[in-house]
């Protein structure tokens, strides 16, 4: 683990000691308690001698995002017993279920818009965000945002779920979208580690064709035209590194039959079995041949052309998608 992260998690500990020595004050029954005192003080020796992070029965190093979720892991997964092992299983299948119910409807309609979206975890859950608000039943604005937190796996879902509560949140204060940013970094930057961050896009759009667009470090969105494809960069930094920032948001027009494309890097830094990226300019490219399809069929078509450059080399990140297109 990184000498912050090391840090942050030793503060971490510690503020987690108080706390539960005030409760054992407190509690009739300490027992239970009694013993995560045990475990948060037997992690702090280990970090004081150097052996925090290593397998008690290996000796080798502990997967890092099952520290970053849980830092009071003893032993790697090849060490867990049949018990532990279904347990976690378990766990895992929960947490889909819960990141899954997070997820947006699919294939929204909308006067004036249809939204598409596409989100596939590398393995049983992901760190990308993906979101679609409708403020109010009756409002005619909608808020849309595609993310990518850092790290992966369930330590990674776990700050996906974080940014989830936070901008569900927000969106009810009805702040205009560099003011949602602002204010979703200070919190996201104050309830997390200092190593942990998000890239972002947050955008809204009208009913007539007006989009107002944020980028916090993203991929850039791409604006999908007959003639043209626009390239849609950051205009500020990702949520997290830093508690103060400044989130310029660019405004557009949309026509009839331009589309929104959002995506995030597990698409573009796909490689093939030579190590070669998909690579943006490959996406640009094929948008420009395929400007004119619908969101689900755009969608589709992305994809099928990066398992066709893939030629089943296996995934390493999650992906996801994102389409939202002017209807009229």
């Amino acid at each position: 683990m990184s000498t912050v992260r090391d840090r942050d998690l030793h503060f971490w500990l510690l503020d987690r000691r108080q706390k539960l020595q005030t409760a054992i004050q407190e509690s009739r029954e300490k027992e239970h308690l009694m013993s995560l005192l045990q475990e948060v003080d037997s992690t702090l020796e280990q970090m004081d001698k150097g052996t925090y992070g290593l397998c008690e029965v290996c000796n080798e190093p502990i997967e890092k995002e099952r520290l970053i979720a849980n830092p009071l892991v003893r032993t790697c997964l090849d060490h867990l017993t049949p018990d532990q092992q279904s347990a976690l299983e378990q766990d895992l299948n929960l947490a889909w279920r819960i990141q899954s119910q997070m997820l947006p409807q699919q294939n929204l309609s909308i006067p004036g818009w249809e939204i598409n979206y596409h989100y596939e975890p590398a393995g049983p859950v992901s760190g990308d965000y993906c979101d679609v608000v409708i403020p109010k039943p009756e409002s005619e604005e909608l808020f849309f945002l595609l993310g990518d937190v850092s790290g992966k796996g369930v330590a990674a879902s776990m700050l996906m779920s974080n940014l989830h509560a936070i901008f569900r949140s927000l969106i009810a204060f009805d702040l205009q979208v560099d003011k949602l940013i602002l204010q979703a970094n200070r919190i996201f930057c104050e309830s997390t580690l200092s190593t942990d961050y998000a890239t972002l896009i947050c955008g809204k759009i009208s009913r007539t064709g007006e989009v107002e667009l944020c980028n916090a470090g993203h991929p850039p969105a791409l604006l999908v035209r007959k003639n043209e494809i626009v390239k849609l960069e950051a205009t500020g930094l990702p949520l997290g590194l830093f508690c103060s920032g400044e989130y310029r948001v660019k405004k557009m027009e949309l026509l009839n039959g331009d589309s929104l494309l959002l995506y995030t890097d597990g698409l573009t830094e796909a490689q093939d079995k030579s190590d070669t990226e998909y690579g943006e300019e490959r996406l640009v490219r094929f948008l420009k041949g395929h400007y004119h399809l619908p969101p689900q069929a755009l969608t589709s078509a992305c994809l099928d052309d990066m398992r066709t450059f893939l030629s089943g080399s296996q995934r390493t990140d999650d992906i996801t998608l994102m389409v939202i297109r002017k209807t009229g």
